[in-house]
């Protein structure tokens, strides 16, 4: 998905926390993209970044028939990055630079808006009839928010044993072992499937703040049960975390160093002041700046109106 932001109409201002060996709870909140019903998992108002991470959605599981639940119209983003994960279904992605890509569960779609690109996610005509999956956004450190615009499909990623766990490289490095999507700051995202009946330590690294997402099953973390649609955050400072399961489970680990920079995030955008936003706003009104999505039969979005000024969190 993507035009899945902070649903005020100021800009939000995002700074990097202090960051100690914590755990921190904080249960999602449902909010409505078009006809989708999602969980927005990232930001809080008390934790808006984990590490480079800005930006969480779970979407699913669900099942339908002639519906076409995900149909997101054409709509801008500016110094960001977005990170596709299916759990279930499909996922069609077209973008302002001619890019066709069908998602299917396991494979990483990773767009690179830089400078400004303009893009659309929909349910396949030819589907499976289910989807379930999240949504992300990572963002981009000043010395590459600026960058020409790509987008990646990677259909094969590190997959690597650990005691009692299977762990999937979605983006960034888990010890040696690089996803091949473009990262521009030291980060992880990892699907971390737990056998049945195993507790498992998982090495981390302490130099990174991470976070634990359940996606599915039954897992606890030291001991303490995970509830779904909620982010654990779980500090710096770990070298390793104690994770167990009854039935399995599927967790998603995301981290990374502190982003050291402060951050405005308004609608689709990730920028660093007030003009930068209205701008790009102005650009996107305009029919400036980003490109049509020639493949999606249909109006684009709107932008919302811009009013007051960032608000400090």
């Amino acid at each position: 998905m993507s035009n899945l932001l902070p649903t005020e109409s100021t800009a939000q201002e995002c700074a990097a926390a202090d960051s100690a060996r914590v755990l921190e709870t904080y249960p999602a909140h449902e909010t409505d993209l078009g006809h989708l019903r999602i969980r927005r998992i990232l930001p809080v108002r008390q934790r808006r970044m984990i590490g480079p991470w800005c930006f969480l959605d779970r979407y699913g599981p669900l099942s339908f028939t002639n519906e076409k639940p995900m149909d997101v119209a054409p709509h801008p983003h500016i110094g960001l990055q977005t990170v596709s994960w299916l759990l279930s279904g499909e996922i069609i992605h077209h973008d302002s630079l001619g890019t066709e890509a069908l998602l299917r569960p396991g494979q990483l779609g990773v767009m690179t808006a830089g400078r400004g690109i303009t893009h659309t996610e929909e349910t396949p005509v030819e589907n499976t009839g289910h989807l379930n999956g999240v949504q992300l956004w990572v963002a981009l450190p000043e010395a590459h928010r600026h960058t020409q615009p790509a987008f990646g499909h990677h259909t094969e990623l590190p997959v690597l044993e650990e005691p009692g766990a299977l762990i999937r490289v979605i983006l960034g490095d888990w010890h040696g072992h690089r996803s091949e999507g473009a990262a521009y700051s030291p980060m992880v995202g990892a699907e971390m499937t737990l056998h049945a009946g195993t507790s498992t330590a998982l090495p981390l690294r302490p130099e990174f703040e991470h976070a634990l997402i359940l996606l599915s099953g039954d897992a606890a973390f030291e001991g303490q049960p995970l509830l779904p649609d909620t982010l654990y955050y779980l500090g710096a400072h770990r070298s390793d975390m104690q994770l167990s399961t009854r039935a399995g489970a599927q967790v998603l680990l995301i981290g990374g160093a502190p982003f050291g920079e402060t951050i405005l995030m308004w609608w689709n955008f990730v920028a660093r002041t007030q003009q930068e936003i209205a701008a790009a706003r102005a650009d996107w009104e305009g029919h400036l700046r980003f490109d049509d999505v020639r493949a999606y039969h249909g109006a684009r979005l709107r932008a919302p109106q811009l009013i007051g000024r960032p608000i400090t969190r």
